[in-house]
């Protein structure tokens, strides 16, 4: 079994730190395109609840318009234009209430959507603190890894290379002519 060395631990250690950052980042793109996504669905259903709701509107203003004028024209039209207005009333009523409903639905969604992104967002800045913590740490280590190994090496070097020096001036002195006396 090979001898594992503290050079050997670091790197696994900066592997597995990189494998669990890279997974937290893969996390994070798939709740930005799910929120995205969300965001496109909310956008349809406006679309499309404005365009349900418009023609039934238009269709209202034109069949008051149309009373009005009949009343303005003629009051022998009266009784018609009271008959039609009698048939009219119900469904303004229900496009009113229609449209009150759908308005209190509509704002209900909204707020739902509201505290969704609230949480959603609350989760993005939990991960991203997380994150920092976690470069942080490594950044910690990695400084202190690289102390040790300096610290460790350096006194070694220092050592060696006193001996060498010592005997050099030994080699230095015994090669040295006699002195005359």
């Amino acid at each position: 079994m090979p001898k594992l060395d503290h050079q050997t631990l670091l790197i696994a250690c900066i592997a597995a730190i990189s494998l669990a950052m890279l997974l937290q980042t893969l996390i994070l793109v798939l709740i930005f395109v799910a929120f995205r996504k969300a965001a496109k669905s909310l956008h349809d259903e406006a679309a499309n609840l404005r365009a349900s709701i418009m023609p039934v509107i238009f269709d209202a203003r034109d069949m008051l318009a149309n009373t009005q004028g009949t009343l303005a024209n003629a009051q022998e039209f009266l009784g018609n234009a009271q008959a039609m207005l009698t048939r009219v009333t119900p469904r303004i009523e229900s496009v009113t209430s229609d449209a009150v409903e759908i308005t209190h639905r509509v704002r209900e969604q909204t707020a739902e959507i509201q505290i969704s992104i609230q949480e959603m967002m609350e989760r993005v800045r939990r991960q991203s603190e997380h994150l920092d913590r976690m470069c942080s740490n490594l950044l910690d280590s990695l400084d202190r890894a690289g102390g040790f190994v300096v610290e460790t090496i350096s006194r070694p070097v220092q050592q060696v290379s006193g001996i060498l020096r010592s005997a050099k001036a030994i080699i230095e002195t015994l090669r040295a002519p006699a002195p005359r006396r």
